[in-house]
């Protein structure tokens, strides 16, 4: 027999792997599917690529691989029989077999006994080889069999490693000087000290300076400030502003050149002014609790529906999710979003296409991982009712696990990536964005949450006026605590606070502001200042407001109350309050206008320099002698390129250094004016410039900031693609650079010829006030983004509640309206609601109401 059956894997041999350091074995869940070894057809595990797959899909990997030789998994699950002993170990046969398997948490190991079983499967015949079988395979299958039995399964293998064991403590952090210069931290509102930047800021841990780090392929934007900083003063140490928390910060080491730990961040942090140690909170039961929960007790009861005999309901779009640890955020997101027709359709309805043409490894694409969660929601198939034996209130779903989902989705982010609770606005505004990247040349379900935004901003000395617009999924809508309708209930709570506080006093019965979902709007729509606003009008800097509206509506609104903030001492808290927030919504007074008779526009003109300081009172200065880093003109110079281009580079990429230059110059290198001397813009006549030469003020809608198309350009982006895409996103990088990846560039071409057919307004926002019909629109950019138009009235359909006093804490849950009524989604249980507590919740979603 043992000849037999050496012969019979002879042919197999060349594709039988022994699992390699850095291989992971998928032993406990299907690519495809939710299909485990406790399931009824069991796992298969590709004895090449050591993928696992359920019973429906193992045809399909061996049909396209060619791999024949799998591994098959069972585990037989048994309840005790009568009389058994109470406490008894529960029995396994084969006990090697899955060693790191962890137990199906839905059953009591006390009541339920273990029978583990594997076995070699050789396909396409199926023929079965029973496990262990040392004396009659071959050496190198039993050795393949027996790594592969013994393997940690994939996540859990590397759920204990976090990216922070790889780094290393810096030298400098025991010894850090710290310069007492009365610097002190806001909590908000932080700018790079020299070029304005407000995204990827450092600061450093010496001397409090606030900079700007390097802009990377990642889209994390700076121009390299604070490593120049370092070169200036040789402090070391640098901390990224807005990852700190609890448990730490990014912190890194210019001197030696990588990201470090420093065990004295909250030490460093509190000489600038950063408190963070009073946010220490503890887990209990999957859920991140704090430990001031006092205040928070009616929210948690309230939101969960504590005391209340909720209906637990079963069955197809009935199905929960299991909590694997902080999990909750994502849970109660991808909830919602596959209760939206257009993320049905695209990932369930397309599921056998999607399966079909998925990659060699399934685990590692989005558009399968998607499709697998979806149809594990919407399916039913774990979500069954109980049987007549069974008491419905004793028997809950299983649910599924979205470990695999949320290892893809959280790959490369150092927040979602760990196990601490995040925030689930952010992720879905994440997951948003990679729908974008993985829609390219298809159907994008996100097109559902895209909408135009008007932001109309006026020059209050000159009182002309310029109509731009961005991009948006979701209205952040403030919370005006001096509208609250309880106003003097909660003045009377804060003296009584304040009396608790210093006469060291038990604190009162915490008072929630209860605040009129109207005053949120107007909140919105609330003129607000512009700072460091430079009117074109005066060629200087001055004073701004600004006003937003809609330029279309999308099918779906989402809406994010704006509970979380920051304290003086850097707590991050929630507001408590509670808002009327309506199910029926009507915007259309907030739809946009456009340029309204009597305005007069701004000139489209950009200023050709932005510095922090503007030192020319309201002036260029000479025409002749414009302000530019001679030593940086210089140092390109003698790289060979002509000295008036070099002087242009430098002008152009506001002294920001030769690096920056370089990158105008590679751009720019083709223009027949590319060594021309360098011309300045009149600051005679304030209109709008009639020159396509980029050497003077450009129209703003015709050019975006020089140094962001010499960085995409520098990339290997055409330029053309890269203004394109830089318009097209508010001339954001990151988004641009998102842009560029999900609309290739011949595309442009093709919408070119099709605006006279998608959009019969030239204008980017729809000046009309009433549409009757759902449409689709372009912007005038033809391939600016795609909208989805619409009535401005719309329903309540869902909303996702947080309870805890940080976004960093606490648990999340969906109340979700099917079938005419509302469910509550708490991790893996699914109940019916009795009162779902929509003046509490933190992101609510709306579809538009068809017309007539």
């Amino acid at each position: 027999m043992a000849t037999d059956l050496g012969e019979l894997l002879v042919p197999y041999m060349p594709t039988i792997r022994v699992p390699r350091t850095g291989d992971r074995v998928f032993k406990s869940e299907c690519a495809f599917s939710f299909d485990s070894p406790e399931s009824e057809g069991g796992l298969y595990v590709c004895m090449n690529t050591f993928l696992g797959f359920g019973r429906e899909h193992v045809e399909r990997h061996y049909r396209k691989t060619g791999q024949s030789v799998y591994m098959h998994l069972k585990r037989h699950v048994k309840e005790k029989a009568t009389g058994a002993a109470g406490g008894a170990i529960p029995r396994r046969r084969n006990g090697k077999v899955f060693l790191d398997l962890e137990l199906n948490r839905d059953f009591n190991g006390e009541d339920y006994e273990y029978e583990d079983e594997a076995k070699l499967v050789i396909f396409p015949d199926h023929f079965e080889i029973p496990l262990p079988n040392i004396e009659e395979l071959p050496a190198l299958v039993t050795i393949a069999c027996d790594a592969v039995l013994n393997a940690s399964s994939a996540y859990k293998k590397q759920e204990p490693e976090s990216w922070e064991e790889e780094i290393q403590v810096s030298r400098h952090a025991r010894s850090l000087r710290q310069l007492d210069n009365g610097v002190r931290i806001p909590p908000s509102g932080w700018k790079c000290q020299k070029c304005e930047m407000r995204e990827n800021l450092w600061m450093n841990l010496t001397d409090g300076a606030v900079l700007c780090g390097k802009w990377f392929f990642d889209g994390s934007g700076g121009n390299g400030h604070a490593l120049e900083h370092f070169r200036e003063t040789n402090h070391p140490l640098a901390v990224k502003l807005d990852t700190i928390t609890p448990d730490g910060a990014d912190v890194y080491s210019f001197e030696e050149e990588e990201a470090v730990l420093d065990p004295h961040i909250s030490e460093h942090l509190s000489h600038f002014g950063i408190d963070m140690l009073q946010m220490q909170n503890r887990t209990e039961n999957g859920h991140n609790t704090d430990n001031n929960s006092r205040p928070r007790v009616s929210e948690w009861e309230v939101i969960q529906e504590s005391g209340m005999k909720l209906k637990a309901v079963f069955g197809s779009g009935y199905t929960g999710i299991k909590n694997l640890g902080n999990s909750c955020y994502l849970s109660t997101v991808m909830q919602v979003l596959f209760s939206i027709p257009d993320f049905q359709r695209m990932y369930v309805g397309n599921l056998q296409r999607i399966f079909d043409y998925s990659p060699l490894d399934p685990t590692q694409d989005f558009a399968t991982q998607m499709a697998k969660l979806g149809h594990g929601l919407l399916s039913g198939q774990h979500s069954k009712p109980p049987m007549k034996s069974e008491l419905i209130e004793q028997h809950q779903q299983k649910g599924v696990s979205p470990r695999m989902f949320k290892s893809l989705v959280s790959r490369g982010h150092p927040e979602f990536s760990s196990t601490r609770q995040q925030d689930a606005h952010e992720l879905l505004l994440h997951v948003i964005n990679l729908v974008e990247r993985n829609s390219a040349g298809s159907e994008n379900p996100s097109d559902v949450f895209r909408f135009l935004v008007e932001e109309r901003t006026q020059c209050c000395q000159t009182r002309r006026v310029r109509y731009t617009q961005r991009v948006d999924y979701c209205i952040q809508l403030p919370a005006p605590f001096e509208a609250a309708t309880n106003r003097e209930e909660l003045l009377a709570y804060e003296a009584k606070l304040k009396d608790a506080e210093e006469n060291m006093r038990a604190p009162p019965e915490p008072v929630r502001a209860r605040i009129p979902f109207t005053a949120c709007l107007q909140a919105l729509t609330e003129p607000e200042n512009v700072p460091n606003f430079w009117s074109s009008a005066l060629q200087a800097k001055s004073a701004g407001v600004k006003t937003s509206r809609f330029a279309s509506f999308p099918e779906y609104l989402v809406l994010q109350i704006k509970k979380f903030t920051f304290g003086v001492d850097w707590v991050p808290k929630k507001l408590d309050l509670a808002i009327d927030v309506p199910d029926f919504l009507d915007l259309s007074r907030m739809r946009a206008t456009g340029l309204q008779t009597g305005e007069e526009e701004l000139p489209d003109l950009m200023p050709p320099i932005v510095l922090p300081e503007d030192t020319r009172d309201n002036s260029m200065g000479s025409l002749d002698s414009p302000e530019i880093d001679e030593a940086a003109v210089m140092q390109l110079a003698e790289m060979g390129f002509p000295l008036e281009a070099c002087r242009k580079a430098v002008y152009y990429t506001g002294n920001m250094g030769p690096e920056m230059a370089f990158n105008w110059i590679i751009a720019h290198m083709e223009e027949p004016d590319f060594a021309e001397p360098l011309t300045l813009p009149s600051m005679i006549d304030p209109g709008p410039s009639t020159s396509d030469s980029p050497m003077g003020a450009t129209p703003l809608e015709n050019s975006p900031p020089e140094e962001s198309i010499a960085i995409l350009t520098s990339m290997g982006f055409p330029r053309t693609h890269s203004i394109t895409a830089l318009k097209a996103t508010n001339n954001n990088l990151e988004r641009a650079l998102d842009w560029i990846f999900t609309h290739p560039e011949e595309e442009e071409t093709d919408a070119l010829s099709d605006m006279a057919d998608t959009e019969p307004n030239d204008n980017a926002f729809s000046n009309s006030n009433s549409h009757s019909d759902s449409t689709l629109s372009q912007d005038r950019d033809s391939s600016g983004p795609r909208v989805k138009d619409g009535p401005g009235r719309y329903e309540l359909f869902a909303f996702i509640s947080h309870m805890g006093a940080s976004t960093m804490s606490g648990h999340y849950v969906c109340h979700i309206k099917k079938e005419g009524r509302w469910v509550m989604f708490n991790d893996h249980k699914v109940c019916l609601s009795e009162r779902p507590p929509k003046d509490l919740g933190y992101i609510y979603f709306y579809h538009r109401l068809s017309s007539g």
